[in-house]
C-alpha cells in the first residue's frame, strides 16, 4: 500500500463535499510531477485531504478507489485523473504549524514542495498525521 496527500481549496471541493458525495473524480491536475503520482496510485491506497491556502489542515483519510484513467477536464491524454472516496474525518484537523513544530516531519513533501498538490508520503509520516489527528 501506497500512502500520498492531495491538496485541495476548500471553497473549491472540501472535505464535507466529499463526504456528501461519496466520491469524487481527482482531476483538473496540470503539473507533471503531481500527474506523475496520480499514475502511482493504486486502488486503495491511503490519501490524506488538505484544506491549503484558507485553512491549511489535514482534514481527513480518503482511498482511492480506482487508478488513474484519463482526465475527463483535459483535452490532452497525457494528464489523468483518480477517483477518491472518504474513509473517516480527523478528529481534529492537523494545521500546518503542528506539522511544521514536529521535527519527525521535516522532511515531508508538504514542507519541501509546498506547490505541489498530489504528494507521496512515508509510512511513517502517514503514520505520524494520522496519529496528531486522532
Amino acid at each position: 500500500m501506497n500512502y500520498w496527500l492531495v491538496k485541495t481549496e476548500p471553497e473549491k471541493y472540501a472535505w464535507t463535499d466529499l463526504t456528501r458525495d461519496g466520491k469524487t473524480t481527482w482531476d483538473g491536475v496540470r503539473n507533471y510531477q503531481a500527474r506523475n503520482n496520480l499514475q502511482k496510485m493504486q486502488a486503495n491506497d491511503l490519501v490524506l485531504y488538505y484544506h491549503s491556502v484558507s485553512e491549511k489542515a489535514i482534514m481527513g483519510i480518503a482511498r482511492v478507489s480506482q487508478e488513474a484513467y484519463p482526465d475527463p477536464s483535459a483535452d490532452d491524454p497525457r494528464w489523468v485523473a483518480v477517483t477518491l472516496e472518504p474513509e473517516q474525518p480527523f478528529a481534529r484537523p492537523v494545521t500546518l504549524d503542528q506539522i511544521k513544530k514536529d521535527d519527525r516531519l521535516q522532511n515531508i513533501a508538504l514542507l519541501r514542495q509546498s506547490r505541489l498538490s498530489v504528494m507521496p508520503l512515508t509510512p511513517e509520516e502517514f503514520d505520524l498525521l494520522l496519529n496528531l489527528g486522532q
